[in-house]
């Protein structure tokens, strides 16, 4: 019965230095797939959404990154594009109980967990966009517990914004100051009229 149970604690004491309570390995950067010693995604769709503060993306403006669903534990969040596995842009500091974590040769490429302590529907997520995106999705590994985990939590695809908006201001502003120089000027000559 001892021998029982003293491997009973050996096999929990290996099985809980296989998974990974201090964050992701680097490892994990391009399948998202935890290391916890042999257990499987939940096979079942996830419980969680991947909320943005946009649906479009301007090279050099953050966005903030929500994972809403039930309570979690465990976490690896990056940006992606089309069928590249490469960590797009730069994540801002991470939330508490969060760390960052290279991928992609990136040093801020992605964000892990650095505890087991929960995160919610309140931590968020802050990321910038590369001068080169053009169009990119968030894609998550969600854990609620060590053994209970999503793989491939993607949000919908947010593109740059084609600058219509901006070139509709700027004409508009082009438009706007010849047309208030000549109410000036015929201003000044009614005024010159009745003088």
């Amino acid at each position: 019965m001892d021998a029982v149970f003293f491997g009973v604690v050996i096999l929990q004491v290996l099985t809980s230095a296989l998974s990974f309570p201090n964050g992701a390995p680097a490892s994990a950067c391009a399948d998202m797939m935890p290391r916890h010693g042999g257990i499987l995604p939940q096979p079942n769709p996830a419980p969680y959404t991947i909320q943005t503060s946009s649906a479009t993306l301007q090279p050099g403006q953050p966005i903030t990154v929500v994972i809403k669903g039930p309570d979690y534990s465990g976490v690896l969040l990056e940006a992606r594009s089309g069928s590249d596995t490469k960590a797009l842009g730069t994540w801002q500091t991470p939330p508490s109980n969060t760390k960052f974590l290279v991928c992609s040769e990136n040093q801020q490429g992605a964000i892990t967990h650095a505890n087991t302590l929960i995160k919610n529907n309140s931590t968020v997520y802050t990321w910038t966009p590369p001068a080169t995106a053009k169009s990119i999705f968030f894609m998550a590994t969600v854990a609620q517990q060590r053994s209970v985990f999503w793989v491939n939590v993607k949000s919908p695809t947010l593109t740059q914004s084609g600058g219509t908006s901006l070139d509709v201001n700027n004409s508009a502003g082009r438009t706007a100051t010849p047309v208030l120089i000549l109410l000036v000027v015929l201003m000044a000559n009614v005024q010159c009229l009745f003088a």
